[in-house]
């Protein structure tokens, strides 16, 4: 028995590593949004004062178990085998569930996450406990402490709201004062306000970031919250002159150091006081099996009053810790993608939106698009037009990929008002979410910017939907998943933990895999957008048949999978015809993303030119459709159980899919080889299956009126052999563009003419 428990210990240690690397991953997007987004120094500089923040916080942190000291549970009315059972099952819930929030890049709150995970755990653990010993379940308030947790959702609700307020209101004032152009106004009040900003960064951390710091004396910590007004007070004026002198007399960018000492605020303060949600309960695990050990006494029989007192973390284990999280910062490319998120829906110019309009997204901005002019009606229209000059940019192409995503006034901003608030609410004692409240502030603050304009509000409105439903998701997701976790483990002890371990590297593996592909997909489209230069004719052409010959390989896979899984009502090469098809949608997409930026590279001004790309993404979609439409005929009929193909079909489809499969199998060697000039042979093999397509129509009508294939068999063939048709024909379709392209071509560049047959 003390074999169990020392392992679930052990795991407990490593499941600690695991989720400070999934942790950070998320958080990070709190503290390098603002940094990144405004491009505020290189990506090295500001990873490296991030990391200092990291580092420094970790060895500033008390240790303690902050949500246990909030009471979620009541552990002096648990066992140590049961606590143990909580503090496994929170564990293995948090790295799944911060994992998945971490693949799709949706940033969250790790504070959220573990506490709906301690309160999941403890009510299922409470609820065994009592049904076993026989206990009524109005005794539950006995074993949980649900005011704590109401607290935590009331705190949550209040700080989205009141964060987006404040980014509002303080982004629209700041840009009202300096403009776009901020550089001319920075002498006049470039002081004052970088005094006010840095004070309240000061603020907060002097409230967030040293407060659990275990080597700063009580005394000092209560002489800092009685005198707050005056440290303020002074702070202000210290900050205020030395920033104006900097910026007078050596010429320095002071909203800069705003933006980096805001960063270096947040990060330290991140590390400071959300470590505990990813040591915090592994080392109260630890504490309880010493004195478990040190009892003497069974482990069913042993209670958990020591867990009432606070839990503190050896300071080796602390450094550790922060060396574990300065590394996931800087190697993490999941903690990217989760700041890649927060940056675009907050950049000012335009771009690729990442979430499809939805329902609730189109009301929101016609609403506020029908409130906006009704207000324009009241205000006079010089008081309008004399804000409208401050929104006016420079001139500048903020939507090229080099230019940063928003400017330092607004990067200042978000970094000060989050900090402000979050300060605020501590001096209250409230509880909230660093994530959720640096991301609501940065989005109020890009709709003040006017960064949500009409092509762009209603994806940028959905995403915070997405983000914001993914919040509250969270708390539902970890309450339930860490429930049944700990189910599994009170009920089937080491086989539910073997069990579980399985599948957290099953799925750990799954989504670095998944993530992995879309990172591929970026960071391509990423490296096209920062190529510099014209597009050359020889550049288009093998750029764009390159693309066509790895989507033909796509559609050949997506066919041949759908047509065995038909003829062998075999489900798993249905599901590989499925895979293939979202891989070829892939595709295009990609294709459709890249081809404005291809255009506008396109050297000197020839719209001829700019016509392959838009060309190529016509037929593309073509021959896309025309799969999806035999992918799904096939799935649909294989799933619905429906009857089997007759022994002829089965023979005509094979033959029919053996013959595409070569004719598209050469036409994408064409396409990589650049190979275009003589194409007969091609348009030899297409009539081949035009013909072959042909008799087995004639066949299917045959049989159709002597009564041998019925409705739902039919309409299944004539989908597939029309659908077939048109994909054929659409791969000779690629081969005439490209071959048209280099007989017509006459001097510096080719006479595009339409890709029609």
């Amino acid at each position: 028995m003390p074999e169990y428990y020392l392992i679930i210990v052990i795991l407990l240690f490593i499941l600690a590593a695991s989720d400070l690397v999934v942790g950070v991953s998320n958080d990070a997007v709190n503290f390098l949004n603002s940094a990144i987004g405004s491009k505020v120094a290189s990506m090295r500089t500001i990873m490296i004062i991030a990391a200092i923040g990291i580092f420094i916080g970790a060895t500033f942190s008390s240790g303690m178990m902050e949500v246990a000291r909030k009471g979620i549970f009541n552990p002096q009315f648990f066992q140590f085998s049961e606590v143990m059972v909580i503090f496994l099952a929170v564990m293995m819930t948090d790295i799944m569930l911060l994992d998945a929030f971490n693949t799709f890049g949706l940033p969250t709150s790790t504070t959220v996450s573990i506490v709906f995970e301690l309160l999941g755990a403890a009510v299922v653990v409470a609820i065994l406990k009592m049904v076993y010993g026989g206990e009524s379940l109005n005794a539950i308030a006995t074993y949980i402490n649900s005011d704590s947790a109401l607290g935590i959702i009331t705190g949550i609700l209040s700080s989205v709201v009141v964060a987006f307020i404040a980014g509002v209101l303080i982004q629209y004032l700041s840009r009202l004062l300096f403009t776009f152009d901020y550089h001319k106004r920075m002498k006049w009040v470039g002081g004052i306000w970088s005094g006010a900003a840095l004070t309240l960064i000061t603020h907060f951390l002097l409230f967030k970031g040293i407060k659990g710091a275990s080597f700063v004396p009580d005394e000092f910590i209560n002489w800092v919250s009685d005198n707050t007004p005056m440290l303020l007070l002074g702070a202000f004026v210290f900050w205020s002159i030395t920033m104006q002198l900097l910026y007078v007399f050596f010429k320095i960018n002071i909203l800069k150091i705003i933006v980096l000492a805001g960063t270096f605020s947040l990060a330290m303060a991140f590390a400071g006081n959300d470590l505990v949600n990813f040591i915090g309960v592994p080392i109260a695990g630890f504490e309880s099996y010493k004195e478990w050990v040190a009892s003497g006494a069974a482990p069913d029989a042993f209670s958990m009053n020591a867990l009432a007192k606070a839990v503190r973390t050896n300071t080796f284990l602390l450094l550790a810790a922060g060396i574990i999280m300065v590394l996931t910062l800087w190697f993490s490319k999941k903690a990217r993608s989760v700041t890649e998120t927060s940056v675009a829906l907050s950049r000012q110019g335009e771009g690729l939106e990442n979430f499809a309009p939805n329902l609730l997204a189109r009301g929101i901005v016609r609403s506020v698009k029908s409130i906006g002019t009704a207000v324009q009606t009241v205000i006079p229209q010089s008081w309008l037009d004399k804000a409208d000059s401050s929104f006016e940019q420079n001139g500048e192409a903020t939507a090229l990929a080099d230019q940063p995503a928003f400017d330092l006034v607004r990067a200042a901003v978000n970094l000060t008002v989050a900090s402000a608030l979050i300060a605020f609410a501590t001096s209250l004692k409230l509880p909230l979410s660093t994530t959720y409240v640096t991301f609501m502030v940065a989005m109020g603050a890009s709709l003040a910017d006017r960064a949500w304009g009409l092509d762009s509000a209603v994806y940028r409105v959905a995403g915070v939907i997405n983000v914001i439903g993914g919040w509250f998701l969270t708390a539902i997701v970890a309450f339930t998943a860490s429930g049944i976790c700990a189910w599994l483990i009170y009920t089937f002890e080491m086989w539910a933990v073997a069990g579980l371990t399985a599948l957290i590297l099953f799925l750990v593996i799954r989504s670095s895999i998944f993530h992995g592909k879309m990172e591929k997909a970026k960071e391509e489209l990423a490296s096209f957008e920062m190529e510099g230069g014209a597009i050359q004719p020889a550049f288009m052409v093998k750029d764009t048949s390159t693309k066509v010959a790895e989507l033909l390989d796509d559609v050949v896979k997506a066919y041949n999978n759908a047509i065995v899984g038909l003829v062998e009502e075999d489900r798993s090469a249905i599901q590989s015809s499925v895979k293939s098809y979202e891989s070829l949608k892939g595709r295009v997409e990609g294709l459709k993303k890249k081809m404005y930026k291809a255009i506008k590279r396109i050297e000197g001004t020839d719209t001829q030119a700019g016509r392959l790309y838009l060309l190529v993404y016509d037929l593309e979609q073509d021959i896309a459709q025309s799969t999806g439409f035999i992918v799904e005929a096939c799935r649909g009929h294989v799933e619905n159980s429906h009857k089997k193909v007759k022994p002829e079909q089965v023979e005509n489809l094979r033959a029919v899919s053996s013959a595409v499969e070569a004719y598209l199998n050469h036409v994408a060697k064409r396409m990589e080889q650049g190979n275009f000039e003589n194409i007969d042979d091609l348009k030899e093999e297409k009539k081949a299956i035009f013909n072959l397509l042909e008799t087995q129509l004639s066949s299917q009508i045959q049989g159709i009126q002597n009564d041998g294939y019925g409705r739902r068999n039919s309409m299944l063939i004539f989908s597939i052999k029309l659908e077939t048709k048109d994909i054929v024909a659409v791969a000779h379709r690629f081969v005439k563009l490209y071959n048209r392209l280099q007989t017509n071509r006459v001097g510096k560049e080719a006479m595009l003419v339409t890709g029609a047959d």
